[in-house]
Formats: structure tokens, sequence, C-alpha cells
């Protein structure tokens, strides 16, 4: 008795495993066929719509003439159409020359209209520290020519750091003087200094 009961429990749990796969297998089976389903759905959408796009060109094409029409007329009237097609493919040729020399004007007189804004080019920091220099009759320290070239130009962004850098820089290269009151550094232009000592001389 326990041997057939022991058959029948393994059968039963055989039962149940297959039982079990089976619905699996059907759950992923609906699931492809309803996976399938819509890409047969998408794709006949596409079929759908490239079949009416293509009715609208054929009726595009037809209304301007560009099918060719039945011949009905003998064969001595052919080379009739062939001088037409001729004459228009002739036109088509001279439209597109001009399209080309109208299409070369305007990008010459494009180029033409760039030029002059790349041909100004902006002062770098060094030749606006200079001319500044220049133009004072008195020292000025890094801090005033930092302020004075901000004011003149608001849209560079002008530190002191830097200009005290090219400052110094002026100065290596006998560009400019360098002089020091207290803890304070001044610079100016090596003519504003060579000016008073050429005024001395005569006297």
């Amino acid at each position: 008795m326990s041997t057939v009961s022991e058959t029948t429990a393994d059968t039963t749990e055989l039962t149940s495993q297959y039982s079990a796969q089976v619905a699996g297998d059907l759950e992923r089976n609906l699931k492809e066929q309803e996976r399938l389903s819509g890409e047969i759905e998408a794709l006949q959408a596409q079929l759908a719509a490239v079949r009416h796009d293509h009715t609208v060109l054929v009726n595009i094409q037809q209304a301007l003439g560009i099918t060719a029409e039945p011949v009905a007329a003998p064969a001595a009237t052919v080379p009739s159409p062939r001088k037409k097609a001729a004459a228009t493919g002739t036109g088509k040729q001279t439209a597109t020359k001009k399209t080309t020399t109208t299409g070369r004007k305007r990008t010459t007189k494009k180029t033409a209209a760039k030029a002059p804004a790349t041909s100004s080019p902006r002062p770098t920091l060094v030749e606006l520290v200079r001319e500044h220099l220049a133009a004072q009759t008195e020292p000025r320290s890094a801090a005033e020519v930092t302020t004075a070239l901000a004011e003149q130009h608001p849209d560079r962004a002008i530190k002191t750091t830097v200009v005290r850098t090219t400052l110094e820089g002026l100065v290596a290269k006998n560009h400019a003087q360098r002089t020091k009151q207290g803890s304070s550094v001044f610079y100016t232009a090596p003519d504003a200094e060579e000016q008073p000592t050429s005024g001395e001389q005569p006297a």
C-alpha cells in the first residue's frame, strides 16, 4: 500500500510541475502573439501611409503633365513632343545657370559684408595699458589703470592682477617705468618721466 501511495504522490507532483510549465509556456506564447500582432499593425499602418503617399505623388505627377500620355497618333507625329522635351530641357539648364549665378552673387555679397567685421580685431590688453599710460600726466597705480580701462571697455573683464602683470611686463621691456611711493607702486609711460629731465637740462 505504501508503494502505491508513493507512486501516486510522485505522479501528482509531476503533473503539477508539467501543469505549471505548460501554464508558463502558454503565457509566454500569448505575450509573443500580442507583440507580433502589434508589430503587424504598425507595419500595416506604415504600408497604408506609404500607399497614400504614392497615390498623392501620382496625382501630382499627372497634374503636372509629367506622366507620358498614350500615343494614339501615327509615328510621324512623335518628333514634335521630343522637340518640346528638348526645349524644356534647355529651359531647365538655363534656369539652373541663372540660379547658380544668382547664388554666387549673393555669396559674394555676404562675404564682402562680413569682411569689414573681421578686418578690425580688438586691441589687446597690453595695447590698452600702453595707450592709457601714454595719455596720463601723472603716475597711476595698477588699481587706477584697471578702473579706468573697465569704464572705457565695459564689455571686457579686466582684473587688477592681470593689469599689474601686464604693467610689470611693460617695465621689463622698457615700455613703462615704475616708481614706488611708500608701500604703493605707480607706473608711468617712459616719455612722461623723461620730459622733466629734458626740461631741466637747458637750465
